[in-house]
């Protein structure tokens, strides 16, 4: 076995995050996007002493469960891994690379209460970032996906499935249009172009729309012939925001340097479970509106009775959360670190009428420090990289009676999980809840109470 070498191997069983492991020259392989029973071919990218990873490029024998993926785009697309595993396996397999996780980490999960799958497998996300480019030199202008493994190549994703029809004609409107145009898309090695991406944002439950169109400064070039194009259209939704971001970071990330009002109004408003929430073309929202709807239940199910307590809604975003559970709860107090969020966080709450959420901007670790409440229930919902240590420790000296862990990464989530436990907090229950159909992807609900 040699570094580049292609390597045939037997799928065995699978990690956390669909990661296929198998066997060869006594070693542990593990092979990204790969699922138990199929035969691979890869290439070696990282060879040790005792185990390899290599890259997928080809499955030589299917698993005998596995059915034929409905996208057109699925094997190509970068986005979906697993369109060819039948929902309710996909299920099992998450639920048992989370269970290992725990397993491995010495973490008990409690009273462990499954996975809950999405209410809708496809047509489910609520925001799309389309990427500008071509699938390779000298083919015509692409807007969708990065190819799976290939650095550049971009395919347009005009069939995908993981969105709505008002998705996939706002993309072939878009890429129709600007072919026509002959505007050079930009390439980030050279830092040249002009068209970035095009971010599509659709309210699930009220069925607003907003496009953003993002693109660089280099070329001074009118879009109202596009905007016009896109409102002579019919949608099932409501187009009711266009916007144009300037870009001209050097990153591959949407950065809104200058934002642009082209059409209608700056934001979309979306209702969850009787809360009206506005979100602007940048705020986070869960990426699944009806997801979230069940995501949101299961905290207030594990938060129980709640009138009379004060509630720490930490790495809060736009307060989605703190205002759900805010009805029956004595005071929320939410912490976040981007202010815009934090400012539409509480135009939010007085949307809905919350009159004991108060939202305060900046680090988790610092701003904690001085917040004279004393908290009854904590929050926590961190980013992937989980609860910083420092923020943790603080957690902990509140000696809060119950904690919800709310993890988009069970791997960060079950190295928070050792600390708390090791500081005085019992893991009384936990539950895993698709929010990503189709990819690797997962949120951990845990919930913890301080031991007397």
């Amino acid at each position: 076995m040699k570094r580049g070498s292609d390597l045939s191997v037997k799928i065995e069983k699978s990690q956390f995050p669909s990661t296929g492991i198998g066997y060869a020259e006594d070693k542990i392989i593990y092979v990204k996007n790969a699922f138990p029973g199929q035969t691979i071919t890869g290439i070696v990218k990282k060879k040790r002493e005792e185990f390899a990873e290599i890259k997928l490029l080809s499955v030589d024998e299917k698993a005998d469960y596995e059915i034929e993926a409905p996208c057109p785009h699925f094997g190509i697309c970068g986005g979906c891994s697993s369109q060819s595993i039948p929902y309710d396996m996909q299920l099992e397999f998450l639920s048992e690379e989370v269970k290992d996780l725990f397993k491995d980490a010495d973490v008990t999960t409690g009273e462990y209460l499954g996975i809950q799958g999405s209410p809708k497998q496809w047509e489910y996300r609520n925001k799309m970032e389309f990427t500008f480019g071509d699938e390779a030199k000298g083919e015509p202008l692409s807007i969708g996906m990065h190819i799976r493994g290939k650095s550049f190549g971009i395919v347009t994703v005009d069939k995908c499935h993981i969105v709505d029809e008002d998705y996939r004609n706002l993309l072939r409107l878009t890429v129709d249009y600007f072919r026509k145009q002959d505007l050079p898309f930009y390439k980030i090695m050279k830092a040249e172009g002009y068209l970035r991406h095009l971010v599509i944002r659709k309210a699930e439950n009220t069925g607003e729309i907003l496009v953003n169109i993002v693109t660089t400064t280099q070329i001074d070039f009118d879009l109202n012939e596009y905007v016009n194009l896109l409102r002579s259209q019919s949608y099932k939704g409501n187009l009711v925001s266009i916007l144009h971001t300037e870009n001209d970071s050097l990153s591959d990330s949407v950065i809104p340097q200058k934002v642009n009002l082209l059409y209608g109004k700056d934001y979309i408003r979306e209702t969850v479970l009787g809360l009206q929430f506005n979100i602007s073309p940048f705020s986070f929202f869960q990426t699944n509106t009806k997801g979230a709807e069940s995501l949101y239940s299961i905290v207030r199910e594990f938060m129980g009775e709640s009138e009379d307590k004060v509630i720490f809604d930490l790495y809060c975003g736009t307060g989605t959360i703190g205002q759900i559970v805010a009805p029956n709860a004595k005071k929320v107090v939410g912490i976040e670190l981007i202010e815009e969020a934090v400012e539409a966080a509480k135009e939010n709450a007085k949307l809905n009428g919350l009159n004991n959420c108060e939202f305060l901007a900046g680090d988790v670790a610092e701003i904690i420090k001085n917040v004279k409440d004393k908290p009854d229930i904590i929050i926590l919902d961190p980013p992937r990289s989980g609860v910083h240590p420092k923020a943790l420790d603080y957690v902990i000296k509140f000696k809060a009676p119950e904690i919800i862990y709310v993890s988009c990464n069970p791997k960060t989530l079950v190295t928070d999980l050792k600390v708390l436990t090791e500081r005085g907090y019992e893991v009384i229950q936990t539950k895993v809840k698709d929010m990503f159909p189709n990819t690797p992807h997962v949120e951990t609900i845990v919930k913890l109470i301080k031991k007397l």
